[in-house]
C-alpha cells in the first residue's frame, strides 16, 4: 500500500458502532439530558464574559456596539448549518469522538487526526479560557465577604490572573517567568479543573445531575437580569446602533461565536446516550435555539441599560447592574456566573476526554490511554491526562488568546463536518439516516463557506491567535508522523485490523481470525 493510500485509509461507520458496543461506557443520557448538556456548554462564558468585549472591542479589534444583536442572530444562523450536519452524522454514527470520528469515516486517517488535534483547541484550550473567567468571578464573589482576610480577597496577581499575562504588559512584568514567558499559577482555575475532572471520572450520571443544578441557577440569574434590567433600558443607548460598520458586526460574530463553543459536545456523548438516533438531533438543535434566544434578550437589555463606552469587558452584567444603582444584584450575578462557567467547564472537560479517548482507541495514542475504569465505566486514564494538560496550559496561555484559538478550532471543525456530510451522501447514499440535512449538498456547503468567510475576515484582527494556530497544526502533524502513522501500520499488521479496498477506496475492516 502506498503512503498516500495510508493517509486516506477510512474506517467504515459500522466498525465505529461495533467498536463502541464493546467499549463498556454506560448509556445513561436522555434527550433532556442532552439539551441540559447543550445549555450547559452555550450559556456561560459568552454571556458573563465575552459579551462585553464583543460590544466594546479589545486592544486588537473593534467591537460591534449595540449591533451585537445582529452579530448574535447571524452567529446563530451560521450555527444552524453545522448543527444539522452534526445531527445527521450523530444519528448515523452514534459514538464518542464527534467531528474526529466523522472525518475518519469520510476523509480518512490523516484528516481525522488533524481534526482531532484541532478539536483540542475547541475543548482543552476553551476549558483553560473558561477556567480563567471562573477565577475572575470567584475573586469578585470572595470580595463580597468583608470578614475574609485581605490575602484571600485580594491575592497576588500571579496566583489568580492570566487575563493579561502577555510579555510587555504591566501584569506580565510583575509575575514569575520561565524561559522569558510570564507564568501565572491560577490557583482557583486549577482547583476547578481538578474538581470537575474528579466528578467526570465518577460518571456521567453524577456529572449531568450536577450540571442540571448549575443550569437552573444560571438561568434564574439571567432571567432576573433581563426582567430587572428591562426597566432601566434607555433607547438612546442604542445610538449609534452600528458604530463600527460591517467590520464591527463581522468581528462581533467571531467574538460571540465563543458562546457557541461546545454545543457540538453533545455529539461526543453519543456513546453514553440511551437512544442516540432520536435524542442527539433533539439535543443539538433544541439547545441551539433556546440559547440563541437567551443571548439576544441579554444583549438587548445590556446595551440598552448602559452606554457602550461604559461596559466593563471583564464582568459586563454585574457592572451594568451597579451602573443603574442595583449593586445588591452584583452578588447574585457572581453566583450565576460561577454556576454558568462551571457548567461550561464540565462540558469542555468532558468533550476533551471523549475525543482523546476515541483517538486513543483508534491507535493514535498508546493503548493504555483508552482504558475504562472497571467500576465507573469512564475513560479514567484520559480524564487524568486531560486535566494535567489543561492545568499546564493554564500557566502560560492568556485568556483572550485562548478564547480566539478556541473559536478558530470550532470554525475548522464545523467546516469539516459540513464537507463530510456532502462526501458521505455520495459515497454511502443508501446508509440509514434517521435525521437528514435538507437541501444537500447546498445546505452543508453554505455552512462550510460561511464559517470560512468569518474566519478569513477575523484573521487580520486576531494577530496573536492567527500566528499560533498554524504552529498548533504543524505540531500536530509532527506528532502524527512521528508516532500515529507508524502505530496505525503496526495495528494493521499485528492486531485486529487489515486494510482492504471498497470501490477503489481504502478502508479498515475487522480481521476475523
Amino acid at each position: 500500500m502506498t503512503f498516500l493510500s495510508n493517509l486516506l485509509s477510512k474506517k467504515n461507520p459500522d466498525e465505529f458502532i461495533e467498536q463502541s458496543e464493546k467499549s463498556g461506557l454506560n448509556k445513561t443520557l436522555t434527550g433532556f439530558d442532552l439539551i441540559v448538556l447543550g445549555i450547559s456548554a452555550i450559556v456561560g462564558s459568552g454571556i458573563f464574559v465575552m459579551i462585553g468585549s464583543a460590544v466594546v472591542g479589545t486592544a486588537e479589534h473593534v467591537g460591534a456596539g449595540p449591533a451585537l444583536i445582529i452579530s448574535i442572530i447571524l452567529a446563530g444562523i451560521i450555527c444552524i448549518f453545522p448543527a444539522f450536519c452534526y445531527a445527521e452524522f450523530a444519528s448515523m454514527i452514534p459514538v464518542s469522538g464527534s467531528a474526529y470520528v466523522y472525518a475518519y469515516a469520510t476523509m480518512g486517517e490523516f484528516m481525522a487526526w488533524i481534526i482531532g488535534w484541532v478539536l483540542m483547541l475547541e475543548y482543552a484550550i476553551g476549558a483553560i479560557a473558561v477556567s480563567s473567567s471562573w477565577t475572575g468571578y470567584f475573586v469578585q464573589f470572595l470580595q463580597g465577604f468583608p470578614f475574609l482576610p485581605e490575602c484571600i480577597k485580594n491575592p497576588p496577581v500571579w496566583l489568580i490572573n492570566n487575563y493579561t499575562a502577555i510579555a510587555g504588559t504591566p501584569v506580565a512584568d510583575s509575575v514569575p517567568h520561565i524561559l522569558g514567558i510570564p507564568v501565572c499559577f491560577n490557583i482557583p482555575a486549577i482547583a476547578a479543573i481538578l474538581i470537575i475532572s474528579a466528578v467526570l471520572l465518577k460518571g456521567m450520571t453524577e456529572s449531568t445531575n450536577f450540571a442540571k443544578i448549575m443550569v437552573l441557577v444560571k438561568i434564574a440569574v439571567i432571567a432576573l437580569f433581563v426582567i430587572v434590567g428591562a426597566f432601566y433600558v434607555k433607547p438612546e443607548n442604542w445610538t449609534p446602533f452600528i458604530p463600527n460598520g460591517i467590520k464591527g458586526i463581522e468581528l462581533g460574530i467571531f467574538t460571540i461565536f465563543y458562546a457557541y463553543v461546545g454545543f457540538d459536545a453533545i455529539s461526543t456523548a453519543a456513546e453514553e446516550t440511551k437512544n442516540p438516533q432520536r435524542d442527539l438531533p433533539i439535543g443539538l438543535i433544541g439547545s441551539l435555539l433556546v440559547c440563541s434566544i437567551i443571548y439576544i434578550l441579554v444583549t438587548v437589555v445590556l446595551t440598552g441599560m448602559i452606554p457602550g463606552s461604559q461596559i466593563d469587558i471583564t464582568a459586563p452584567i454585574a457592572h451594568a447592574m451597579r451602573y443603574v444603582g442595583q449593586g445588591w444584584f452584583a452578588g447574585a450575578i457572581s453566583i450565576g456566573a460561577l454556576a454558568g462557567l462551571t457548567s461550561v467547564l464540565i462540558v469542555l472537560v468532558f468533550g476533551t476526554t471523549r475525543i482523546l479517548y476515541a483517538m486513543a482507541r483508534d491507535g493514535f495514542f498508546p493503548k493504555i490511554m483508552s482504558s475504562v475504569h472497571p467500576k465507573y465505566k469512564t475513560p479514567c486514564v484520559m480524564t487524568v491526562i486531560s486535566a494535567i494538560l489543561m492545568i499546564a496550559g493554564s500557566l502560560f496561555i492568556n485568556m483572550q488568546v485562548a478564547a480566539e484559538l478556541c473559536v478558530l478550532g470550532t470554525f475548522s471543525s464545523f467546516m469539516i463536518v459540513c464537507i463530510g456530510i456532502i462526501i458521505l451522501r455520495y459515497t454511502e447514499p443508501d446508509r440509514k439516516r434517521t435525521f437528514k440535512v435538507p437541501f444537500c449538498p447546498w445546505f452543508p456547503a453554505a455552512g462550510a463557506l460561511l464559517c470560512a468567510y468569518v474566519m478569513y475576515r477575523a484573521m487580520p484582527d486576531i494577530k496573536t491567535a492567527a500566528a499560533i494556530f498554524p504552529v498548533w497544526l504543524l505540531s500536530g502533524i509532527a506528532i502524527y508522523f512521528s508516532y500515529g502513522y507508524f502505530n496505525q501500520r503496526k495495528i494493521e499488521k499485528n492486531e485486529n485490523y487489515k486494510v482492504v479496498y471498497t470501490d477503489n477506496q481504502p478502508c479498515f475492516t475487522e480481521n476475523k481470525k
